[in-house]
């Protein structure tokens, strides 16, 4: 398959996470003819990372590709830019007009082994260390358990409490991953997004992130998207 010219994707971290979440799936991507950015966002507020995915976007030329796992999933269809030919949800959240983060994170019952999630003095919440074992990535390999809490990144109360805009996947192609043996986000809740989105729609029997112990099904669904949206 070829892709039109300067094609990309860009693929967008969640919570608890910075762009190396995606090192799986970067080089085969590229291998395959695509460009590849990880965009950095600083977790500060949903404003405040719809405005850097925004900034990733400018050094780029072309036709996109937008993937995000886990919470970025509400930065991405946050992002308002036409050339976003396609949207990718990696075991993602997708709020709808006016809803929050928080409101479809919590819609169904946690996990019993998912982490007890609280704020610290400067409105910061991070990661119990042990939640990467038990349930942000308990089918990983010990040393990518080990490496995602070394860098993990926390998230603020601003990014979760904010209404969302109208969202791009209600006029853009979207695809959905599910995760279903995720213990963050409910894959009830997976489900439900994914089909309110009316988006193409495949599932997996991953944790909750898939970048790490499902990479070849995130690059198949991410080529898929790219296939229908940017090829020539």
């Amino acid at each position: 398959m070829e892709f039109r010219e300067n094609a990309t994707v860009v693929v967008v971290h969640g919570a608890w996470a910075d762009g190396s979440s995606w090192n799986a799936v970067i080089l085969p991507l590229e291998r395959k003819g695509l460009r590849v950015v990880a965009a950095p966002i600083p977790l500060t507020s949903l404003g405040d990372d719809v405005a850097a995915v925004k900034r990733t976007l400018a050094r780029t030329n072309g036709p996109i590709v937008l993937a995000g796992h886990a919470y970025a999933g509400a930065v991405i269809g946050a992002v308002d830019e036409e050339r976003v030919k396609a949207l990718v949800y990696i075991a993602a959240l997708a709020p709808d007009e006016g809803e929050t983060v928080a409101q479809v994170f919590y819609r169904d019952e946690r996990h019993p082994k998912s982490p007890q999630l609280a704020p610290d003095a400067d409105g910061f919440i991070w990661m119990p260390e042990e939640g990467f074992g038990n349930a942000f990535a308990h089918h990983a390999t010990a040393e990518q358990i080990a490496l995602s809490a070394a860098v993990q990144r926390p998230i603020t109360l601003k990014c979760i409490q904010q209404p969302v805009p109208k969202p791009a996947w209600k006029s853009k192609p979207s695809w959905f991953l599910i995760a279903e043996e995720d213990r963050m986000i409910n894959p009830k809740t997976q489900h439900f997004m994914a089909e309110r989105m009316r988006a193409t729609v495949r599932s997996t029997q991953a944790d909750h992130t898939p970048m790490y112990t499902a990479a070849d099904v995130v690059i198949d669904l991410i080529l898929e998207a790219a296939g229908e949206t940017v090829s020539r």
